[in-house]
């Protein structure tokens, strides 16, 4: 069979199973990153989705035979696996593979690979010459020349007590108020980690969707999909809740709902973390994304700290983060990470700050967000496929060329009272598009459908 590992992303491994990404892929897959990293010991997680515990199987025999050692640590979630590698380094950990798919529809499945630390490896850091170590033994039907002096080992490890222990780290237990919170797992791997949080904190929980399944029975879990939105908000309001909350499938990023069910982009959370988290470490950075950023300039300028604009994706804001010790990094995407979790994105800790937040001011999370949002209005991220992307980019950049540009990730253009940004998808041929205004809605819809229509025409 011919393949030409399109499961390769700039970012991860993922595709559609078994054409795009299968047992012989994952095999080789395996060797490729005991072979480029050098690994000795190895933890191994995955996500609920049918083919993940074959996956998980697969991969862990082919690094033993590689003479490597194994901490299997069985469902969890992807921050569980950032977790066991960068706490395990002192007990000589030098990796990690997440087998997930995340959000993608239920015959799809991936692999996140992390190195000593909890550091990604991406295009830029290894996963290039990975793909090309995969390719040579698809083509030649065999795995790559091992001689290990050893056999590797197998340990299975599930108890979640060290990871819990240290998501509750972020908050005064005894601070929390009894609030009523709905959680979607979106039959995820959220759920069984909920369940031992439950048992530490004074919350009341309806839950959701709750339970890990591989069917995906309730749909995608997606929340960023405005149709995967309603269950959660709507749960919000027929049970009276303080706070709604939802997971996409590995949990590395959740979505909140304030006590109206409304949901809130991400955008205006990286605002009210990064203010939470300099509160007790005053002048530090803060990263964030280009895509929008006046609010979140804004709010750590206001706060004591320093922010800092860095491209979109893991990768490159944890490499940003480590190099300017960042104490906080957060993308509108929902993707929020801490510098005391390894420099990692992690979906258990911002509701858990949020919740904090809320405890200790008595204040509805609408009542956080609701002047931030009248005074920086967005467009939300709206995605157009077009058909050339570079050509549509410079149409645009005629077409505003008389305002300040930034090239950070994609084109930026400043105005006095507006901001755009348009980039490429990674994988796609897709423009995705961000319109963000100065207290001017007027202005904001204004723009938005200017920009659709060039883009789409």
């Amino acid at each position: 069979m011919a393949h030409d590992l399109r499961c390769f992303t700039a970012y991860d491994i993922r595709g559609r199973v078994p054409d795009e990404l299968n047992q012989d892929i994952a095999r080789y897959i395996a060797a490729a990153f005991a072979k480029r990293i050098g690994l000795k010991k190895v933890v191994i997680g995955h996500d609920m989705r049918l083919t993940s515990p074959l996956f998980a199987e697969t991969m862990a025999e082919t690094l033993v035979n590689c003479g490597v050692d194994v901490v299997e640590i069985g469902l969890c979630g992807t921050e569980e696996v950032y977790h066991a590698v960068f706490a395990g380094e002192v007990a000589g950990i030098d990796g990690g593979i997440m087998i997930t798919a995340s959000h993608n529809p239920a015959d799809y499945n991936g692999m996140k690979l992390v190195r000593r630390g909890a550091r990604p490896l991406s295009g830029d850091t290894g996963l290039r010459e990975m793909e090309a170590d995969v390719a040579a033994m698809l083509k030649a039907g065999e795995l790559m020349a091992f001689e290990p002096d050893r056999k590797g080992t197998i340990t299975k490890q599930s108890d979640k007590k060290e990871f819990v222990k240290h998501i509750l780290s972020y908050v005064s237990k005894n601070r929390l108020k009894p609030l009523k919170i709905v959680i979607n797992a979106g039959n995820g791997c959220a759920g069984p980690v909920m369940d031992l949080l439950e048992k530490e904190l004074p919350f009341e929980f309806v839950k959701i969707h709750h339970q890990p399944d591989g069917t995906l029975p309730n749909g995608i879990p997606n929340p960023l999909l405005p149709e995967k939105r309603e269950a959660t908000a709507q749960a919000v309001r027929d049970h009276g809740a303080d706070l709604g909350i939802a997971w996409d499938g590995d949990f590395d990023r959740c979505f909140l709902y304030d006590e109206t069910g409304r949901f809130i982009e991400g955008y205006y959370i990286v605002g009210l973390l990064a203010t939470a988290l300099l509160h007790g470490n005053p002048g530090s950075v803060i990263i964030h994304d280009p895509r929008l950023v006046w609010n979140t300039e804004e709010m750590v300028e206001v706060a004591g700290g320093k922010p800092v604009m860095t491209k979109t994706g893991h990768a490159f804001i944890k490499e940003r983060m480590r190099a300017e010790d960042a104490i906080y990094g957060g993308e509108m995407s929902a993707h929020h990470y801490f510098r005391d979790f390894g420099y990692c994105d992690s979906g258990m800790i911002p509701w858990l700050l949020v919740a904090g937040l809320m405890s200790e001011s008595g204040d509805k999370l609408s009542a956080m967000v609701d002047d931030r949002m009248v005074k920086y209005p967005v467009s939300g991220e709206i995605n157009s496929t077009v058909k050339d992307p570079d050509e549509v980019i410079s149409r645009i950049k005629a077409e505003y060329g008389q305002y300040e540009k930034d090239y950070t990730d994609g084109l930026s253009v400043i105005a006095p009272k507006f901001r755009i940004n348009v980039r490429k998808s990674n994988t796609e041929p897709v423009l995705r598009l961000n319109v963000e205004t100065r207290a001017d809605k007027v202005l904001l819809d204004k723009l938005t459908g200017e920009l659709l229509d060039l883009i789409r025409k």
